[in-house]
């Protein structure tokens, strides 16, 4: 294995290993956005078809943001002390039989046993999300947010053709003897599995281990770099804050979307195009949005993101259920606002914490990120059976308005 000294008296070396890995972890993410959609689009239209009511539709949200939650722990444990490679590549193959669990489970009506799987399949979503950190680690704080909206955007061609693969992937299912709900489900499975074999086959020198070990190298030689690593506690608060408010808002409006939407007459078609350009909107825009964080600042992003939020919400409130353009642009709306939000605040917990603890700590607040949707989740169901769609987007938008506060406190700070 090519020495650390090599990259650190390399520059040119160090550049060509982190476009690499940006390449290798972007690989990836398309295929890890493919298998998003399933849980994402007919997660809770199956949980209806099964339990036979929609009281209970957010439970499948719940579900996997829960997985999700010990997952993203699970995960940042195993890169932290093995590295991104095994972290991930572990995290996706678990998602993938999680995905595989669901199908069994639709086969023989098992609630359960559909359950158990939603919950593990949540790692799949978990780890997707965990790899957009593995692109800063060999990146400078001015590359940061760049690098993570790079990872993301390229999840956007799986993210977006998998739930336009709806329908089509129903036929297949029931060409094979499985209900068409698990159409999306089997999709899944290969995606997931394939993004973890592309991790471990191809991320090699490991990004992480590489950026310990600089880290140590410049600390032993006591190096003058004026970019030193620090652990900024109020930079991790309000990264955190950040992502868990826009977590909230975004799956609580997004997991009862299609059950509102069957409601009012609309077709799965018309449920997988709505979700296609909400997921859409949720990554292609990092195409600029890591650029704008990294010019104009994380605290402007995150205000941003609030006030897109809000707009969403309003939207989604006060329109008719039977037009499929306002879904479009509520959902839309959502995406984006998520999108500001995500990509801020996960470079503001770069920027607060060092090589030799930020996978664990990533980890773990991607932990309070997925319980915050699973709370959003569990919530949304209930809130729409005992009042009404326009009640949880309107609540959903003017929660969003608390990043203001925080930001600003943060840069006060």
């Amino acid at each position: 294995m090519t020495s650390i000294e090599s990259f650190i008296q390399s520059p040119a070396k160090l550049k060509q290993l982190y476009k690499r890995v940006l390449f290798v972890v972007s690989l990836s993410q398309i295929f890890g956005g493919a298998g998003l959609a399933a849980g994402v689009t007919v997660g809770a239209l199956l949980a209806q078809e099964m339990l036979g009511t929609d009281a209970y539709a957010g439970i499948p949200s719940a579900l996997i943001t829960l997985g999700s939650a010990g997952a993203a722990f699970a995960v940042g444990r195993l890169s932290q002390r093995y590295g991104r490679r095994i972290g991930l590549s572990v995290g996706f193959a678990v998602g993938g039989l999680g995905a595989i669990g669901v199908i069994i489970a639709a086969l023989t009506n098992h609630v359960m046993l559909l359950f158990i799987a939603l919950f593990i399949y949540g790692a799949g979503t978990a780890t997707n999300l965990q790899a957009r950190y593995a692109g800063t680690d060999l990146a400078s704080k001015k590359q940061r947010a760049t690098a993570i909206s790079t990872t993301m955007v390229m999840t956007t061609f799986g993210a977006v053709l998998g739930p336009n693969l709806v329908e089509k992937m129903g036929e297949v299912a029931v060409a094979i003897g499985v209900p068409a709900l698990t159409g999306p489900f089997i999709l899944s499975a290969v995606a997931f599995i394939t993004a973890g074999l592309t991790l471990f086959l191809l991320l090699r020198p490991d990004p992480l281990e590489i950026a310990k070990k600089i880290a140590t190298y410049a600390q032993e030689t006591q190096s003058n770099n004026t970019e030193q690593p620090t652990h900024n506690h109020r930079g991790l608060i309000v990264g955190a804050t950040v992502m868990v408010l826009t977590q909230i808002v975004m799956v609580a409006i997004m997991t009862m979307t299609p059950i509102h939407m069957k409601h009012h007459g609309h077709s799965l078609a018309d449920v997988g195009l709505v979700i296609g350009f909400h997921v859409g909107f949720m990554y292609l825009p990092s195409l600029i949005t890591g650029i704008l964080v990294d010019k104009i600042g994380r605290t402007a992003m995150s205000i941003a993101a609030g006030i897109i939020l809000l707009c969403a919400g309003l939207v989604a409130s006060f329109a008719s259920g039977d037009s499929m353009l306002v879904f479009i642009i509520a959902l839309s709306l959502l995406g984006l606002g998520w999108n500001f939000g995500l990509i801020s605040g996960t470079a503001q917990v770069v920027d607060a914490t060092e090589p030799a603890t930020r996978a664990k700590t990533q980890g773990k607040l991607d932990v309070l990120v997925a319980l915050a949707g699973a709370s959003g989740g569990a919530l949304s169901g209930l809130v729409v059976a005992n009042a009404s769609f326009a009640i949880l987007s309107l609540t959903g938008g003017l929660l969003s308005l608390a990043l203001i506060p925080v930001v600003i406190w943060a840069k006060k700070g």
